[in-house]
């Protein structure tokens, strides 16, 4: 890991989700814990006990992983099957987790992300009593999620509190990080944070494993893939990601029979995928896949699909990107242009880019993708790993994230990765 470490501290993170939670903001938050605690410090995780997209599984409410202690409070998720649901859950979490990490001696650090939103109110008031360091992990943003998707009104009474309430803890916190550039311009629209701002990406759950081969892969022979050019999408199926274009030239080319269309994960847009399955029997529709068998889920796609909505280039960062990149799998980006992840099929040549609502361009490319030679396909690929390897591994990033829990921004090592200085908007960090 990056930096020379601090004296040992007391830190408490703040997280609606924690591992073994699928969720890819638990696992971001437990590798930093992880870290943090193997560095020397006290690392404590408040979090939900039960799962936060299936409520009905139950973790325990005590436990240490790796070398952190895990506190997980009850009522406080009750899944996401409507807005007030998840919103209650939220709030009940924040309150129990700020009652808590008040009473924990020495406390000198914390970290709070927006899982949920409102979790950044238990910094504030931390740093405000406790006089402690407020680093703000900014992993999306809403209400700005929410307007884009046209499910708040943007005058609307929530969505000011809750606009409030971020420029609030963007002024108290001592260190803010972002995903990207475009979300380092948003969050600076708001509240101008250049001056403690680093814009660090999220990492793949592994140090970029070996690729598992087709031919010995349990996930395809268990689902029937041995014969199939697997296009996969793995992941949060959500307002943000919309699939509808991919799903329709599937039905298009229903009659390919090279061609499987493999969609793993949960979340509203779930149910448009599983109806599309019921049409096309290429299509097939599997829940999140645990974290012991990801490696197999991932290597078992030819190319991965990453959607991004038009509307949330900025407020959403598409972390699923890097998984597949580490598995050495080109990609195949839904969304618009510029955004994150265009930049990066651009500038290093790692697969195809259609719009949203481009059916006929979405054909295209999957017929292309098709009739590729095999040693195209794995050349982006291996462009793909080779630039996880070397820029956006999991050592690097979250040594980095780490680097500015212990000191903050402003002592941050000025080597371009952690923005001491003002952030370059106009250049992707890292590159």
């Amino acid at each position: 890991m990056t930096g020379s470490h601090a004296a040992p501290r007391t830190i408490v993170f703040i997280s609606q989700v924690y591992v073994p939670d699928p969720a890819a903001v638990g696992q971001q938050m437990a590798d930093a814990a992880a870290e943090l605690a193997r560095r020397g410090h006290r690392v404590i995780v408040y979090t939900s006990r039960r799962g936060y997209e299936d409520p009905s599984v139950a973790y325990p409410g005590r436990e240490s992983v790796d070398g952190v202690e895990v506190r997980r409070v009850p009522l406080s998720s009750f899944g996401k099957r409507s807005m007030l649901v998840r919103l209650l859950g939220g709030v009940l979490f924040t309150l129990q987790a700020l009652v808590r990490a008040l009473f924990v001696p020495g406390l000198d650090t914390v970290v709070v992300s927006t899982s949920p939103p409102m979790a950044s109110f238990a910094g504030v008031v931390l740093r405000a009593l406790r006089r402690v360091r407020l680093t703000y992990w900014i992993m999306d943003l809403n209400p700005d999620q929410l307007v884009a998707v046209g499910a708040a009104a943007a005058g609307s009474l929530p969505v000011r509190a809750l606009d409030w309430l971020n420029r609030l803890v963007l002024r108290s916190a001592q260190s803010v990080v972002v995903l990207d550039r475009f979300m380092a311009e948003r969050v600076n629209a708001k509240v101008d944070v250049r001056r403690k701002l680093a814009v660090i990406p999220p990492w793949p759950h592994e140090e970029v494993p070996e690729t598992v081969p087709h031919d010995a892969n349990p996930f395809r022979q268990r689902h029937g893939l041995q014969d199939k050019f697997v296009v996969m999408y793995s992941g949060n199926h959500a307002p943000s990601n919309p699939l509808d274009t991919l799903l329709a030239a599937a039905r298009r080319l229903a009659s390919e029979p090279r061609l499987a269309f493999v969609f793993v994960g949960g979340g509203l847009g779930k149910r448009e995928v599983e109806a599309a399955a019921r049409e096309v029997g290429s299509i097939l529709s599997l829940p999140y896949e645990p974290m012991a068998g990801l490696r197999h889920s991932l290597s078992a796609a030819d190319v991965h699909v990453v959607s991004v909505g038009d509307a949330v280039v900025g407020i959403v960062h598409p972390c699923k990107a890097y998984g597949a990149m580490g598995v050495a799998r080109p990609l195949l980006l839904l969304g618009p242009d510029p955004c994150h992840v265009s930049d990066l099929i651009a500038d290093h040549d790692l697969g195809w880019h259609v719009a949203h609502g481009d059916v006929d361009g979405a054909v295209r490319a999957l017929r292309a993708m098709l009739d590729a030679p095999r040693a195209e396909l794995a050349a982006k690929g291996d462009r793909a790993r080779a630039l996880v390897g070397a820029r956006l591994s999991k050592r690097q990033l979250c040594g980095r994230l780490c680097d500015v829990v212990e000191r903050g921004v402003a002592e941050a090592p000025g080597d371009g990765a952690v923005a001491a200085a003002p952030v370059p908007f106009g250049q992707v960090q890292p590159r």
